[in-house]
């Protein structure tokens, strides 16, 4: 697999939204512009999402003004959770994705967005048509794509359904995402083949969380699946608020790092970069 074809996806947006004490804005912006030198292919930097839902991203547009993007490959991923969010992401031309979570459990669906999956679906319309007036390309997660647990009924068949009619919409690029660690390298290994089989013009990547004790048995499952898009974040911080669990974080960035240097991959990251960056998460996370 060729360095172009692997994508990484740096969450750092994902770290920090559940955390309790406001981030500085400077801060978050030294942060992000430190990790847009590293040579990621994606930065999902921000959400823009109500300052009620998630305090933390309340500065987002703030922070995206005060990026440097003057040297950086990486492109920029906002989160957007309804159409409010998706006409302000839109404005700005320097945010090349946009990102949707559609759960496919209702019962997350209801608490993550505010909505039922119908509604969803039609922001997803929406999404699509206003990602193509402006410039922009349509990422949306598959959430609880490998059960959830609020006893909603999942199994493969349904996650096909819906990755068929997100497809079937226009959507390029689907995410299966874990957002609170029930995924095995099992269920990986199982479901990704059929998906990329099934969508083979679609990219299909994972957002998987895990306690740190799985994170290179999934990662290692999700690579072997032929996956060749995945979302982490530095030391694994972060998860999702609106399912909280503090042992479930998302896939260590370093630990995805690791594993696909040893499989031979070229990344072509400049690692002093990615130092300086673990070593000022000690300001914010720690």
């Amino acid at each position: 697999m060729s360095q172009n074809q692997f994508k990484l996806v740096e969450c750092p947006r994902d770290a920090m939204q559940g955390l309790h004490n406001f981030i500085p804005t400077g801060l978050k912006t030294e942060y992000l512009n430190l990790l847009l030198q590293v040579g990621f292919d994606t930065l999902d930097f921000g959400s823009f999402v109500s300052p009620k839902a998630i305090p933390q991203m309340a500065d987002t547009a703030e922070v995206l003004a005060n990026l440097d993007l003057s040297d950086t490959k990486t492109k920029l991923l906002a989160i957007v959770a309804n159409l409010r969010g998706v006409e302000a992401a839109v404005q700005h031309q320097e945010i090349n994705y946009l990102g949707f979570p559609f759960s496919i459990s209702e019962t997350f669906q209801q608490r993550n967005t505010n909505s039922s999956i119908a509604q969803s679906l039609n922001t997803v319309e929406e999404m699509l048509s206003l990602c193509v007036k402006n410039n922009k390309e349509a990422v949306v997660y598959l959430s609880m794509g490998f059960g959830n647990p609020y006893g909603d009924e999942w199994n493969y068949e349904i996650v096909e359904q819906w990755a068929d009619v997100l497809v079937s919409k226009g959507v390029s690029i689907l995410s299966l995402a874990d957002t609170v660690g029930v995924s095995t390298p099992a269920k990986i290994e199982s479901i990704l083949p059929k998906l990329i089989t099934r969508f083979s013009n679609t990219e299909i990547g994972v957002h998987l969380h895990s306690t740190p004790a799985l994170r290179f048995e999934k990662i290692a499952a999700a690579y072997h699946a032929g996956v060749k898009r995945i979302d982490s974040a530095l030391k694994g911080f972060g998860g999702c608020p609106m399912a909280a669990d503090d042992l479930t974080g998302n896939i260590a960035t370093e630990d995805v790092i690791s594993f696909l240097n040893a499989q031979g991959e070229h990344l072509n990251l400049d690692m002093d970069k990615w130092n300086e960056a673990m070593a000022l998460s000690g300001r914010i996370f720690g």
